[in-house]
């Protein structure tokens, strides 16, 4: 075997290990599943939780979708009451959109579920094997960090 074909090989291995281990983490409850959000719906209450107020024009970009589809989508998410909108400080023609109180914690729920799930597996990893995780896993962020900036 070569040594692409090695490697080609064990990025296989290790993405087919992280999608059973999500599979895995899909089984328990969590808010992700149990919210009846669409997918949609979902970016954009992730999109709000990473880059906080954004105007309507921002959030079509980012899903990939015209402006009429966003304004149906946070319509809908205004009604959850999981995101509110208001007027842009510095541009009243623009409607910036942010998350309530509640869109957070839905968020903050989503988010700690998963860790929760990830904390418990790794407190059952002897102590050599968190040291080699988090050299791993520090060195797979580096390389995101270069290649995502």
């Amino acid at each position: 075997m070569s040594v692409d074909d090695e490697r080609e090989d064990l990025i296989r291995r290790i993405t087919e290990t992280q999608r059973d281990l999500g599979r895995t983490f899909a089984q328990s409850p969590s808010p992700l599943f149990t919210s009846n959000l669409t997918m949609r719906q979902l970016k954009v209450v992730m999109v709000l939780s990473l880059n906080g107020s954004t105007s309507g024009q921002e959030l079509a970009q980012s899903l990939g979708v015209g402006l009429g589809t966003v304004t149906g989508i946070v319509d809908r998410l205004v009604g959850h009451g999981l995101v509110s909108r208001r007027e842009d400080p510095h541009d009243r023609r623009v409607r910036r959109v942010e998350l309530t109180d509640a869109g957070t914690r839905l968020m903050a729920e989503i988010n700690d579920a998963g860790l929760d799930h990830y904390r418990n597996i790794m407190r059952h990893l002897d102590t050599e094997t968190l040291h080699s995780l988090l050299r791993v896993t520090t060195r797979i962020r580096e390389v995101a960090d270069r290649l995502y900036p």
